[in-house]
């Protein structure tokens, strides 16, 4: 094995830390993991313990390193918008990380869209102010935020660097929406003083020295996982997209460095994004989410207790020809786009006496398919533009007879992810464009290679499938008037 010429990357999900060394080949050479699940205290609640996704990070990438030897230098991917407060001097946390799926500001958000701030709960803004509220009512303090790739640069450096990428800057709800740096108003609003934020890097290119890893290999790429997956699948060229079905799903669309003209969410129900910021110049995106995706394969499984695992799926809807007029919509919690009604929820719909398990499975994968659909068009809608073909990556993306349905549903051609996990390749590319691993952004669209294309064999019912969403949508009228 070659050492010296790869990359390390450390890459945090909602779950775990993983780090991997990627070769100039765009191959995986090494993986180590760790798992470092988030706590719920109570409903609405989600936090975790950002030491100990510290002490996991440092370890997995040691263990990378002890594999290899060196590295040319490392890429960091990361979750968004978990929020994280620390004391400057210690380095110590003040309080619980609190996660991107935590509701416990939702009432503030609410309270904000009467001083002319609108950010949703999953944002970092008000998690950021709970914690300043909790540990520094009086803003006298020392300390930093971050999110989580904030976090592990600071972490990886020694408590040297203290910065994050405009992607992941502008997911905080705290960045203009030009993404030309933070927004004065939603400070004072929130009371943020500016000495806890972060600098504002580019995504690819040097920030500083993993000094507390043998060698001290420069941190030159950080991305947020989205967007990581996003160039990680190649789609650094206008109009191409990913999708990366997971727990939820969410499609990613690259535009180009023209900001998409609307301020929060399109027509289609998208919203923009920076997929990734080089040489001081963003690239643009739009993103449109599902709330439920892998979710819906687990509670068919942990709940209704009709499969033994999430694979079993592909070989029990494999021994039926179709769903048989059984319809699923995911809306477990609620529909993201293009509805974004919080009060959705999930619906099975032309159930017979001759309904069977294979059935029912076969249509909570065609729902999942059904949803992916519904992101395509809207992505379609907002940009303009039309997508030649999908890329994929994610759990649900090793499943055959998914993938086969998501080509039925959109009628485009999916491409199969090399890797499950595009988010490291992602990391990889953004940290080798830095330091000439990969000579530019040509190279990185070059290395996409899919396992799989799959082509449309047939047309799934849309028009049933749409009937079907608006009936799962305004079940808790209480929720569905939630507009964030």
């Amino acid at each position: 094995m070659s050492t010296g010429s790869g990359i390390l990357v450390v890459d945090v999900g909602t779950s775990g830390v993983r780090a991997a060394v990627v070769q100039p080949d765009a191959s995986i050479a090494v993986v180590h993991h760790r798992e470092v699940l988030p706590s719920t205290p109570q409903p609405g609640f989600v936090e975790f313990d950002a030491s100990a996704m510290a002490a996991a990070a440092l370890e997995v990438a040691g263990a990378a390193l002890g594999d290899v030897g060196s590295v040319a230098a490392v890429g960091i991917a990361a979750q968004r918008a978990s929020t994280i407060v620390w004391d400057r001097a210690t380095g110590e946390p003040v309080g619980p990380g609190i996660s991107w799926q935590d509701l416990r500001t939702a009432g503030m958000c609410l309270v904000l869209q009467g001083q002319g701030v609108r950010v949703a709960p999953n944002a970092s803004a008000t998690k950021l102010a709970f914690l300043l509220d909790m540990a520094d009512p009086e803003r006298t303090r020392d300390l930093c935020f971050g999110t989580v790739d904030t976090w592990i640069a600071w972490t990886l450096s020694g408590g040297s660097t203290h910065v994050t990428d405009l992607g992941n800057a502008a997911v905080t709800g705290m960045v203009h929406g030009d993404g030309s740096g933070w927004s004065e108003h939603v400070l004072e609003v929130l009371r943020v003083p500016t000495g806890v934020l972060p600098g504002i890097v580019d995504s690819t290119g040097v920030v500083g020295e993993a000094s507390a890893l043998s060698g001290a290999p420069p941190i030159a790429g950080i991305a947020g996982d989205q967007q990581a997956s996003l160039v990680g699948q190649g789609c650094v060229r206008p109009g191409l997209a990913k999708i990366t079905f997971g727990t939820g799903g969410m499609l990613d669309l690259c535009v180009g460095p023209e900001r998409p003209d609307f301020a929060t969410r399109g027509p289609g129900g998208t919203f923009p994004i920076v997929a990734w910021r080089d040489g001081g110049v963003p690239t643009w995106g739009l993103e449109g989410i599902m709330l439920s995706a892998g979710t819906a394969v687990e509670w068919l499984r942990d709940d209704l207790g009709i499969l033994d695992t999430a694979e079993q799926s592909h070989a029990v809807a494999q021994t039926c020809d179709d769903a048989g007029g059984v319809v699923f919509v995911p809306a477990l919690l609620g529909l993201g786009t293009p509805d974004w009604d919080y009060g959705a929820r999930g619906a099975l719909l032309g159930l017979t006496r001759g309904s069977s398990r294979p059935q029912v499975v076969r249509a909570v994968l065609e729902g999942v398919a059904h949803r992916g659909a519904d992101l395509v068009e809207a992505a379609e809608t907002d940009s303009g533009a039309t997508i030649p073909s999908l890329r994929v990556d994610g759990g649900m993306s090793v499943n055959p007879t998914f993938v086969q349905a998501l080509a039925d549903a959109s009628g485009k051609p999916v491409e199969v992810s090399p890797v499950t996990e595009a988010t490291t390749l992602g990391a990889a590319f953004l940290a080798g464009l830095a330091v000439g691993t990969w000579s530019g952004w040509d190279d990185v669209a070059a290395t996409w290679s899919p396992a799989a294309a799959v082509e449309p064999r047939r047309r799934l019912d849309r028009e049933r499938w749409l009937e079907a969403r608006r009936r799962a949508t305004g079940w808790d009228p209480d929720l569905s008037a939630l507009e964030f």
